[in-house]
């Protein structure tokens, strides 16, 4: 799976709005279907209070936030399965993420035009799955056709083709439905395949309301909506005013932010709940180093092993790993130093199949 997350949904919605106010870098934005074409990329940090921590008891001259990556797609529109509004370029970009952020629009104003005429949360969010499940089935179709149809194939091939086959199938009836791969149960090795096939439908999906200043407090019935789809799907949703985050964005004193976020009855922007859910949604996890040259926040996919974190820092310290010296940030912020921690027996010493944990604190030894 790819490591970043694309902002989708149907032209006008707030897409590149939000994108701008993520990445403070102006994304093209206009009242009018299709202004971004060219995906917009940015590399944005992650939030994380228990760097800012770490740093408070073990200073440092360098700070070094994780980051992950956020692609700004144009809008989809019914039909794009087929080519409309420049469609199958579009599903190609979402093709190349990992997580999609499913934007929908959940305020009333006249004045920004709807594609569809009308604010429907339900409909708009059924576009863009009928979508997805249409360019997914044109590509399931083609490889079922193709591996049914093979009249001579190897052993192995034939051994793939009783797992492959049925799951191809399977996919065929419910993207005929209009459901998605994410609908279906799978077996590991069909997981495996199905990872293979890189669907759209397959991504996990984080519902993105954007409202305006008046549903920040409080759900509007649009935000309902998408609360209950969001449900059914066993999707994450995130409530957002773009408007308003774009005025945040734009604010460099942190002292000055803060005010204005009291001001407005927030405790942080909403665009941070934002990034923590895309990063914990692609399975990425955060280890962190600590020093008085450097305290950095590192990322890695949840399920890593030792020797496979040291090679994010260098590829030199996973070819000779020896051991590392690990312990959580949770233990730090009870003890207040790393040598009370030590005192206290929980830093240990790990070896090369110790799964790392979100929250480490991590010390390589090795030998090259």
């Amino acid at each position: 799976m790819s490591l970043n997350c694309g902002i989708v949904g149907l032209p006008n919605v707030g897409k590149s709005t939000i994108f701008s106010a993520l990445t403070s870098a102006p994304a093209q934005a206009a009242n009018y279907p299709f202004c971004t074409i060219d995906p917009n990329v940015g590399i944005v940090d992650v939030p994380d209070p228990r760097l800012d921590h770490i740093v408070r008891l073990i200073p440092t001259a360098k700070r070094i936030p994780a980051s992950v990556e956020f692609v700004d797609i144009a809008g989809l529109v019914a039909g794009a399965s087929k080519g409309e509004g420049l469609g199958n370029r579009f599903l190609a970009n979402i093709r190349e993420v990992g997580v999609v952020a499913h934007v929908v629009r959940c305020f009333d104003d006249p004045d920004i035009i709807h594609v569809s005429n009308k604010v429907d949360p339900q409909s708009d969010i059924q576009t863009i799955k009928i979508e997805l499940a249409l360019a997914d089935l044109e590509s399931v179709q083609k490889r079922y056709d193709k591996q049914s149809k093979a009249s001579r194939i190897s052993k192995e091939a034939a051994k793939d083709n009783a797992i492959q086959l049925p799951v191809l199938q399977r996919l065929v009836e419910a993207l005929e439905k209009g459901l998605g791969a994410s609908s279906l149960e799978y077996t590991d090795d069909e997981r495996k395949f199905l990872g293979e096939l890189n669907l759209l439908t397959a991504k996990p999906v984080i519902y993105v309301c954007n409202v305006d200043e008046g549903g920040i407090s409080e759900d509007n019935d649009y935000v309902k909506a998408v609360r209950k789809i969001a449900k059914e799907d066993k999707s994450e949703v995130v409530v957002i005013c773009g408007k308003l985050e774009s005025e945040i964005a734009a604010i460099e004193d942190p002292e000055e932010r803060a005010e204005f976020l009291e001001s407005v009855g927030l405790k942080e922007s909403a665009l941070n709940q934002l990034i923590r859910c895309a990063y914990s949604t692609l399975g990425l996890r955060t280890f962190f180093t600590a020093g008085s040259d450097e305290d950095r926040a590192w990322t890695f996919k949840e399920g890593y092993k030792a020797p496979q974190t040291a090679g994010i820092i260098h590829t030199d310290f996973e070819k000779g790993f020896i051991k590392a010296e690990v312990y959580n940030c949770e233990d730090l912020f009870t003890y207040g130093s790393e040598q009370k921690v030590r005192e206290a027996g929980k830093l240990r010493l790990e070896g090369k199949e110790y799964v790392v944990q979100d929250g480490d604190i991590m010390h390589f030894r090795f030998n090259v």
